[in-house]
């Protein structure tokens, strides 16, 4: 074998040892990813989670008070809207952001920032925020080691983001209130030239649900009936009949959507047509 071949050999089995040396251990401060709907918006917020490991963070030498801080470790968390939100009450556009904050004894500023995926805030700029807002602060029961977000206070239009480390609670309300899309999708589904099933139930639960036109609801519930002849379908005309006062039709909806129901043996739905004929039959006494 000459020199040549003998030296690209070493280098080729030398450059191998870095792979086969590394040794796989935890991260100090490990990447974690937390998501939910609220609304109709997908909120997704990505983070890094370090630890006290004895020390003084908030308000000491590491995470000073009245200083812009990275709010983690590593890279700024990342948050993701799908949809429009409110930040308390202040609209965001669709978009992946940056988030970080200014913590003080008690009130926090938090800042979403246009420039995602920065390493830490050596190179944050007032003039790149999107939004920032204050909120006050609170203390924990119990000291939280590592540093967390999650997504909690959730309802179906709005949630609040919580931030928990050492002794101290932070958080912040966010909300999408999807009405207007809503009554949009409804309107250009329920006028399209072929409508299916779905989007009559849709449409008429949609309606009933939330205190809309009754009698709007009761024409696709009617709808429904004439595409659908099930037990469930039989259940929303009948319940929207009971709103607008004419059991006869409820009674004979629910009447034959029973039968229907016991025979699939659907438990929920019997319960459902006989709560229907038990709130007619006190109306009638």
């Amino acid at each position: 074998m000459n020199k040549i071949t003998t030296w690209i050999l070493c280098i080729c089995a030398f450059g191998f040892i870095p792979a086969f040396g590394q040794i796989n251990t935890p991260a100090a401060s490990p990447s974690a990813t937390i998501s939910q709907v609220v609304g109709l918006s997908k909120v997704t917020l990505e983070y890094s989670r370090p630890a006290l490991k004895g020390r003084q963070m908030i308000g000491g030498p590491l995470v000073p008070f009245n200083t812009v801080w990275r709010t983690g470790a590593n890279k700024i968390p990342n948050i993701t809207i799908s949809e429009p939100m409110d930040f308390e009450g202040k609209s965001v556009p669709a978009g992946t952001y940056g988030l970080v904050t200014i913590p003080g004894v008690s009130t926090w500023t938090i800042i979403l920032t246009k420039k995602p995926n920065e390493w830490g805030v050596y190179n944050y700029k007032p003039e790149d925020d999107l939004l920032r807002f204050e909120v006050k602060s609170g203390s924990l029961a119990e000291p939280e080691e590592y540093f967390s977000f999650e997504i909690t206070g959730f309802d179906r239009n709005s949630a609040l983001i919580r931030m928990t480390w050492e002794m101290t609670e932070v958080k912040f309300k966010i909300s999408h209130n999807p009405e207007a899309q809503i009554m949009k999708e409804i309107a250009e589904k329920t006028s399209a030239a072929e409508v299916t099933a779905d989007t009559y139930y849709d449409a008429a639960n949609y309606y009933y649900e939330n205190g809309k036109d009754l009698n709007k609801a009761y024409e696709w519930a009617n709808r429904l009936v004439e595409k659908n002849k099930e037990y469930w379908a039989y259940y929303v005309r009948a319940k929207i009949a009971v709103k607008l006062g004419d059991c006869d039709q409820a009674i004979s909806d629910s009447t034959y959507g029973l039968k229907l129901a016991n025979e699939a043996k659907d438990n929920a739905y019997v319960l459902n047509h006989k709560n229907i004929l038990k709130e007619c039959m006190r109306k009638n006494k």
